[in-house]
């Protein structure tokens, strides 16, 4: 089984995908990917909301349980949604805690500021492993002013690569970089000890993460950044396409999907 310490000694670049569901977390740790990642973005890729903000903790919880029940080898690292963390640390640390103890994840993911340095190694003291995460932060969306990349300027480049400091220190195991120049994120890789895992920030992570319906060509859009391994979406197009055909003309279900009780032919 991947373990945080695995993935710091890893020779190989970091694969991370994210899933919601058993029967998807099943495929991607079958396929051998390092980490799996049960993120917020649930709440987009998967429960009809507009952002991630509406995510809530037990929504996490419960699909956190799912894909823990399913995965053998994966890392599964449940993120921490909107409010549940960053207000009061007590009730942070306590959240978290509830993640690894009744939803049987690995470890946590935070989206990251110079408000959660202290709560990161509150968490790490109590037996907490912490995923820290900079450049775009969704759950900030309406601060940010939208979707855009980060880390831009000399300032604001500046201060990621000392958050990201400041996190490691306070012993978060590893950082996702989002939507950042890649330049930068090959600087925070430099100067880390700990791994990067890059989406939309460049090659020089030392892994990638994508959002599962981004990578298997599920959604009917994909940011920039990401690139579509397949076609799952049309392929479900086919297949539902298919079955409502088969039953509209009678040819499913066929003789071979029924079965017939001699005895109880008088019934009609």
């Amino acid at each position: 089984m991947t373990t945080t310490r695995g993935l710091r000694d890893a020779e190989d670049p970091i694969t991370m995908l994210t899933a919601y569901d058993a029967p998807t977390a099943a495929v991607v740790d079958e396929a051998g990917v390092d980490v799996i990642l049960v993120g917020d973005s649930m709440g987009n890729a998967a429960l009809g909301y507009d952002s991630t903000l509406p995510v809530t903790f037990d929504e996490v919880a419960s699909r956190t349980a799912a894909v823990a029940r399913a995965t053998e080898d994966a890392l599964v690292v449940a993120d921490m949604p909107f409010l549940s963390f960053g207000v009061d640390e007590a009730e942070s640390v306590r959240n978290a805690g509830r993640l690894l103890k009744e939803a049987n994840a690995d470890a946590v993911k935070i989206e990251s500021g110079p408000h959660t340095v202290a709560t990161t190694r509150r968490m790490t003291e109590v037996g907490i492993p912490v995923m820290a995460h900079l450049g775009l932060t969704p759950q900030h969306v309406n601060r940010l002013g939208g979707y855009t990349r980060q880390g831009t300027e000399q300032d604001a480049a500046e201060e990621i690569i000392e958050l990201a400091g400041d996190h490691a220190d306070a012993g978060a195991f590893a950082l996702v970089l989002e939507h950042v120049p890649a330049n930068l994120a090959g600087a925070v890789t430099e100067a880390l000890e700990i791994p990067t895992i890059g989406i939309g920030a460049g090659p020089d992570c030392d892994g990638q993460v994508l959002v599962i319906n981004d990578a298997v060509g599920l959604g009917e859009w994909s940011p920039p950044f990401a690139r579509q391994f397949g076609d799952v979406r049309g392929e479900m197009v086919d297949a539902v396409e298919a079955y409502a055909e088969a039953v509209t003309s009678g040819e499913f279900p066929a003789e071979e999907h029924s079965h017939v009780e001699a005895e109880l032919n008088d019934l009609y």
